[in-house]
């Protein structure tokens, strides 16, 4: 049926949900205390360490530096103590202590360095888990807060959330739905991708289920009120969305997991090697330098940089290179990935229906480019993305569009106009179609077995063909599936809410064997889940409100950054900024040599604190050379993981997504 959708019988376009503004994301990102902390510390240190390079008075960077540590060090200190007196470690009091020892022996830069990593990875924690709780709550607002009920003495506008089930309401073209019901009265286009993710709008009769928040085409629609507000399906996303993202939000480091042992096994031993001595008449002052120079190179200073900064190089490199990852514990499970899900459309499709064909039947006195010439002739007044496709096309193909008189558009029944003096139909089978067509039969039933929308043109009253049109797979998107299969050793899978044939047709030229269709937001939650009941590591790509809760379900969710909903891009872990499919494969390529460089540093700043512990309980190692050794094998971590911030990092990482072969059992 080719009808207009997105604009209503008095010429308003449908209320859309309000998109975050970079004025709004700004002033939502100032709002969150940890990231104006930060700032201020991050700030401080800058300042400090200009002054200190400029040979200022070492009072003034003395005092910058120590200004960081009280505007960075206060909160994580601060929660550290409170997590003591629930007797719990934690690794950022043991930071904050240990770049006090650092400033105590001199060491002051490098203290100040250690609460500006920390101050901002706590920022940037903060921030996400800000946005997508203001996103979840702005879903909300996919649903019209009012609508119009309808009684015995007439219409009266009320709260969408005051709907109680049995009632009536009545929705007008370009509306958004208020409630789930069903369809009573009426006939229209309803645009459901919100919830199904479906491309094209979806026919809807007495009868047929209607979602809240989705939005009406041209016709009017009464609709019987079957669920309460706070158990409709958009509700139902909002509460995935808050559960699976509360539940992801517990993930950490790995060795952050390890820091809280060590950390307990630190302050421990730092103590024994200060009492200890005391006990066999060593001096108070030997003693405390030896449990100072212990806790300087034990401190686990080397090994937070030794992951640091790889995952930090990987997350730069990506960023320039049009993928958004959005914190360190994203790059270190983006390595981990063993399986990828994908949305279909707007993820691995364009998002939007093309002509894929043009099929004249025959004894038609007439050419296939004619055909489409006066289609598009009477579509150009048609707003429907069906009849703007054919438009497309036509001008696409260098067709002179004609003009078109007496044009007229039915909810339901398609469009009409006169073209050439001659009467040109075009609408869905259902209406155009007679049973005695049997050639347009057989060439219908062909295109929509293969996943294709069909369309008849009728002119002059006799059926002349048939329009067959599709939604358009993503450039690169079979390459991306093939790679894919070769890094992860298993092949991608395909979830969409969008009907089995049109999903098989897709993920035949994806080169997709398993398909997931006829998913609403809670199926492809489940899909994700089973998935990783069976051992897989699985990111989703997705980009639609529909997708969300199973983006914050899987291991890794992916958004499409240009197609995304705003809360499939605060959902999401990464953001794939430019939508180009062949950035995943290589950014987990990327995620899995950032992993390697982790190992290396971590065993060579291991390898450096069990030297020099052993030195300082064994031996008599002094401080400066302890404090140089400790430094010394910061440094060699740090530059070892920057190495992936060249853009051969990247090119190396693509490579090796496109060579990789599968490995059995991995």
């Amino acid at each position: 049926m080719i009808s207009d959708l997105t604009t209503s019988a008095t010429g308003q376009a449908p209320t859309a949900p309000p998109s975050r503004t970079t004025a709004s994301w700004r002033a939502g990102m100032w709002s969150v205390p940890e990231v104006r902390w930060a700032t201020v510390a991050t700030g401080l240190f800058a300042a400090a360490g200009i002054s200190q390079l400029a040979g200022a008075p070492p009072w003034l960077w003395w005092g910058l530096y120590l200004a960081c540590y009280a505007a960075g060090g206060w909160e994580p200190g601060l929660a550290g103590l409170k997590a003591l007196r629930e007797r719990t470690l934690d690794v950022d009091l043991l930071m904050v202590v240990a770049a006090i020892g650092a400033a105590a022996i001199g060491q002051v830069f490098d203290g100040a360095l250690l609460i500006v990593i920390f101050a901002t990875s706590g920022a940037l924690e903060a921030l996400a888990t800000k946005r997508t709780e203001d996103s979840v709550r702005a879903l909300l607002n996919l649903a019209p807060e009012q609508a119009t009920r309808l009684t015995e003495a007439g219409e009266d506008v009320v709260d969408a959330a005051a709907l109680q089930v049995g009632e009536v309401i009545l929705v007008r073209p370009g509306e958004r739905i208020a409630a789930d019901g069903q369809v009573l009265a009426g006939a229209s286009d309803v645009d459901q991708a919100s919830i199904t993710g479906e491309s094209l709008p979806v026919d809807k009769q007495r009868g047929d289920e209607v979602f809240a928040g989705t939005v009406n085409g041209t016709g009017v629609l009464r609709v019987r009120v079957m669920r309460p507000a706070g158990e409709t399906v958009i509700a139902r996303i909002v509460a995935m969305v808050e559960q699976a993202t509360a539940t992801k939000a517990r993930t950490q480091l790995f060795i952050e997991k390890v820091e809280q042992r060590y950390s307990v096994v630190m302050v421990a031993a730092t103590l024994a090697v200060f009492a200890l001595p005391l006990l066999w008449g060593v001096g108070v002052q030997d003693s405390l330098l030896r449990a100072m120079t212990f806790m300087i190179v034990a401190s686990p200073c080397a090994v937070v940089l030794a992951t640091m900064p790889p995952l930090l190089a990987a997350i730069a490199t990506a960023g320039r290179h049009g993928v958004l990852v959005k914190s360190a514990v994203v790059m270190e499970q983006l390595g981990t990935v063993t399986r990828v899900a994908f949305d279909k459309t707007g993820t691995l499709t364009e998002g939007r229906p093309q002509l894929t064909g043009v099929h004249v039947l025959p004894g038609t006195d007439i050419t296939a480019e004619h055909l489409l010439a006066l289609a598009a002739s009477a579509e150009q007044a048609s707003e429907h993305p069906l009849g703007r496709a054919v438009l497309r096309a036509a001008r696409e193909g260098g067709l002179m569009v004609m003009g078109a008189d007496d044009f007229a558009s039915e909810p339901g029944r398609g469009v009409r106009a006169l073209v050439e003096g001659r009467l040109v139909e075009v609408a869905s089978p259902a209406q155009l179609l007679d049973s005695d067509d049997g050639a347009a039969s057989e060439v219908i039933a062909e295109l929509q077995s293969g996943g294709h929308t069909a369309v008849v043109v009728r002119v002059e009253g006799v059926v002349a063909g048939v329009l067959a049109l599709a939604d358009r797979i993503r450039p690169g998107a079979p390459e991306a599936v093939a790679r894919l299969t070769a890094l992860t050793a298993s092949a991608p899978v395909l979830l969409t809410g969008d009907n089995g044939r049109a999903a098989a047709r897709l993920a035949a030229q994806a080169g997709i064997s398993e398909i997931h269709a006829d998913l609403l937001p809670a199926g492809k939650v489940t899909a994700v889940r089973e998935l990783q009941a069976g051992g897989g590591r699985v990111a989703l790509v997705g980009d639609g409100v529909n997708d969300a809760p199973a983006l914050a379900s899987a291991h890794v969710g992916i958004a499409m950054g240009r197609s995304g909903s705003d809360l499939a891009l605060d959902t999401a872990d990464a953001v794939i900024t430019r939508d180009e499919l062949a950035t995943v494969p290589a950014v987990i390529a990327l995620a899995r040599r950032a992993r390697r460089l982790v190992v290396a540093n971590l065993v060579i700043a291991g390898t450096f604190i069990a030297v020099l512990v052993a030195w300082d309980l064994f031996g008599d190692l002094p401080l400066p050379l302890g404090v140089a050794g400790h430094e010394g094998s910061t440094v060699i971590v740090a530059l070892n993981g920057l190495r992936l911030l060249r853009n051969a990092a990247w090119h190396r990482a693509r490579a090796e997504a496109h060579e990789m072969p599968p490995v059995p059992g991995r």
